[in-house]
Parts: structure tokens; sequence; C-alpha cells
């Protein structure tokens, strides 16, 4: 769903940072620091008995001002205090070095891009948009286009509608579990989300098909979609308990259930289309006139399943053929590579294609995002974009911002792994690789050139750049064609799932 945007510090943050580094903060040479002890599973229960024996420790307000006093008492501090107690400290510790570092220059580069830049604006929708903007490129090669966009909010409408639809049939199939129980709080607690992930895109397409942009433009509420989903969900819970309740009676028949259901879809339509707008109809034909770049006047019919399948180009190899057999590879440390995961309960199009993860090391991932953007291919990838980046400069990278120099701490404790398992991170946007800068040497990428969906006011008129070292740590999703993988990676997805709990960080949508 992507984060809020960050702005660069100004030149009198800039001046304070300068003296910052000039004075070289460091943690003063008497200061205590943590004890390392080796992980050491022999020593658990010890560890446990002493954690049960002492007594729980309050706040010090005597300790408190003697940190305070020495935290203070050195002038290199003090102006740390004066530099991040005016402005937001992220702002403040951005590192003009490291933005330098970054430039807008690839040597790997697929053919045409396509444009505009988009802006999901203040919706979750990124996913969305990350996967038409792999869609329009053969497209707009087909029309002759410069400028094109699909609609996301057409995909929108229905993945609203699907999973409003979804959802009821999960509180439905968990009726004999307790309300309080983890798995049914997990459903109420948000009945669906603007987010979503590539085989959620892939059943929306499937089902309902494309259509351009111009026929079912952003409303409002696609743009800003903080009221629907109130309004939505307050609805689903309350249909979720009625749902609940006619089945601990024993008078409701199948056919019963079926009509009260059907009852609550009903409402959720009327919601979606007096906020929304009502859709092109899936099975009626459109007609879509436009200018092509020779300025020639032209006019293509079609129904949004017609259009859809008709992704085509000779000079671009993505097609409707392809884009249904791509696959998600994911970077979970946590599990073994290859091996296939899916989330439980985790959804959109009921009897739709479930949410397959093929597992893998970094380096076969980067390596098969590297092979895509050879052959041409913009690749959907899926990364937690509020970690280490700036949405005014357009850069993703560990080094960005200084919090050692600010504060002397560093927040690059944990690993991958021990991100995941403690919620310090997750997918949380999807955006698309276009480029990428191979080191000739080493043959190892260096930096990846990112479209975004935040408007042309982010980055370099809305382009992004993104370490290699960063896509290590922050990303974790990327679909790609199977034929870039090798035959032992594709066998994966013959092999049973491991099966996650809906809470899950991976069951987190983009």
């Amino acid at each position: 769903m992507g984060s809020q945007q960050s702005k660069l510090p100004s030149d009198a943050e800039k001046a304070v940072i300068d003296r910052l580094r000039a004075l070289e903060l460091e943690k003063r040479d008497g200061d205590d620091d943590y004890v390392c002890i080796a992980n050491d599973a022999t020593n658990e229960k010890g560890a446990f008995d002493v954690a049960k024996a002492r007594q729980p420790e309050t706040v010090s307000i005597s300790l408190m001002s003697k940190w305070q006093g020495a935290l203070l008492n050195d002038p290199k501090n003090r102006l740390a205090l004066s530099a991040l107690s005016a402005a937001n400290p992220r702002d403040v510790l951005t590192s003009r070095a490291t933005k330098i570092a970054e430039p807008q220059v690839f040597n790997v580069k697929i053919p045409f891009e396509g444009g505009p830049i988009t802006n999901q604006r203040n919706s979750g929708r990124c996913w969305l948009f990350a996967s038409t903007n792999v869609f329009r490129v053969a497209l707009m090669q087909k029309y002759g286009l410069d400028s094109f966009e699909l609609s996301q909010a057409y995909l929108f409408f229905w993945d609203k509608l699907e999973k409003s639809n979804w959802f009821l049939e999960q509180i439905i199939s968990t009726a004999d579990q307790d309300l309080d129980s983890r798995l049914v709080q997990t459903l109420v607690h948000e009945p669906l989300s603007d987010g979503g992930q590539w085989d959620m895109v892939y059943n929306l397409v499937e089902k309902y098909g494309l259509v351009p942009q111009v026929l079912y433009p952003d409303s409002f509420n696609a743009s800003s979609s903080g009221v629907i989903n109130s309004i939505i969900f307050t609805k689903l819970r309350e249909d979720a308990l009625i749902l609940r309740k006619l089945l601990r009676a024993p008078s409701t028949t199948a056919e019963v259930l079926s009509t009260a259901k059907a009852k609550m879809m009903k409402e959720i339509h009327t919601i979606l289309t007096l906020t929304l707008g009502p859709p092109p109809s899936v099975d009626d034909e459109f007609a879509w006139s436009f200018v092509d770049k020779n300025g020639k006047a032209r006019t293509v019919r079609a129904t949004p399943k017609a259009f859809a399948e008709d992704i085509y180009s000779s000079s671009f190899r993505v097609t409707s053929t392809v884009i249904a057999r791509m696959v998600s590879l994911v970077h979970d440390p946590r599990n073994e590579p290859l091996t296939r995961l899916t989330v439980d309960r985790l959804g959109n199009v009921v009897s739709g294609r479930g949410i397959n993860y093929i597992n893998v090391d970094m380096p076969t991932l980067k390596a098969a995002c590297v092979a895509s953007l050879k052959a041409g291919y913009p690749v959907f990838f899926g990364s937690d974009v509020g970690k280490f980046s700036n949405s005014s400069s357009g850069i993703m990278d560990l080094n960005l911002i200084d919090y050692e120099l600010g504060f002397s701490v560093s927040l690059l404790g944990m690993d991958k792994a021990a991100r995941l398992r403690t919620g310090e991170s997750q997918m949380t946007h999807a955006m698309v690789l276009t480029a990428v800068h191979v080191d000739e040497t080493t043959k190892k990428p260096v930096r990846w050139r990112v479209q975004n969906s935040w408007g042309t006011s982010a980055g370099t008129d809305g382009w992004f750049v993104m370490s290699d070292d960063w896509m290590t740590e922050f990303v974790y999703q990327a679909v790609v064609d199977p034929k870039f993988l090798s035959k032992e990676v594709q066998d994966v997805l013959s092999k049973e799932p491991l099966v996650l709990p809906l809470w899950d960080p991976l069951g987190s949508l983009a």
C-alpha cells in the first residue's frame, strides 16, 4: 500500500547536518554498552529461570536525570537536539552523499517502459497500478500510443465486490470457531483491503477483463478510498454476526443462508456502484476512440474480456498468454528455499487461482529479474517501501538515512528473517522494475530503476532508484516468466505447499 511520502531537508537543516558530521557524533567512550551473549540453546532453561525469578523494574527517575545530564553535556548532542527536534528526523538525517551516488544510469533497460507515470493518490491500489503498468506496454506498442493507462478503478470495483464475497464465505466456513479465536478475529479485523497480490490480479482479469482508463476513470472514492472502506468494513462485520447467528439456528437451511448472503452482496454492490460509479459491462462491447502517435484517429471495439485476451505486440513479448503463466518468486528466509508457499484463506475470487509463491534465495530472485529485463520484460515486484527510502528524491538505499549520526544507534541490527518474525517488516508496496545497472567486472547488479505510482512529483519525474543492497533487505517478491528459472525452481510448483496462517507477514497485501 506504500507509505507516507517524505521530503528532503531544507538548506538550514543541511547546514546542521554538515556540522553534525564534522563533529563526528559517536558513542562516548564511557558509555555503557550491551553485553553480547552467544545464542546457546543449552542455556535457554537457565535464561527462563532468571526471567521468572527477577522482579519487574520501573523506570528510574534518578537514572533518567543522570542520562539526560550526560547526553546534553556534550555540545554535539545539543546540536543534534536543535536539528532533530525541529523537523522530521528522517529528513534531517538524509545523506546527500547517498543521493549523489544513486544516479538514474543503467546499462540494461527494457526497450519501451510505457507512460505516463501513474498516481494511485490516497489509496492502497499499488498492485493494480503496477500490474496494469506491466500490461499496458504491449497495448501501447500495438496501437501506436505515446501515453496510455488501463482503468485501475475498473479492477478496483470488481476486487472490492469479490473480496466482500470472499470474506462472507470465510465467515460461513469458520462458523464453528469461537468469535474470539485468532482466525475469526483476523478476518473481522480487516474484512477486505485495497491491497492485493499478483494471483489476485490474474483472477480479476480472467473473470472481468480490462478496459482503457478513459472509459472508466477514477472517481473521488477510487482515488481516496478511506471512507468507502470504513462503510464496507462496518457492513461486512454486521453481516458476519448475522451469518454466524443464522448458522447456529437449527432451522437454517442452505437456501436460507444463500438468500441472506445474496441480500448482503446486493447491499455491497449498491455501495460500490454509488461511490465508484457503474463499471462497463463485462459482456457488452465498448467503443474506445483515440488518436495514435501518428495523428490517426482510430476506434477499437471489444468486450473487456476480449480486450484483455488481445494483449499482444509483435515487438513486445508480454502477451496475455505470458501473463497467465507468470509466477511469484518470494524471498522468505524463515523458510527453506525451493519451498512452495501459500497463505490460508487469502484470496479474492472464490474458485479462482489461489496464492502461490516459490521461495528462493535472493541471488535466484535477482538473476530472474535481470534475465527478464534483458529480454525486454518489465517486472512486477513487492517490497517494504517505507524503510530507508525518501519519496522526494526517489531513492531506496540502506545508507540513505544516517540514524547513527543522529542517535548513535543502528536500525539494521536485525536480519531479514528477524524483521519478518517481529513484525518490523513486510511487503507494503508494489512497483515495476524497468532497468538495472550491472557492474561490468563483477557482473552483479548495482542499482535498479523503479517505476512507481505516486505521480511525477515523487522521485525523478516519478522514477525511483533502488540500490542492490536495499533490494536484498527489503524486496520480498518478483513476478517473472518461468522460462527465466531453472527446472529445479519451476518444479517447486508441483510440490505440496507449506500453508502459512492468514496473519503471517507473507499474507500482507501490497
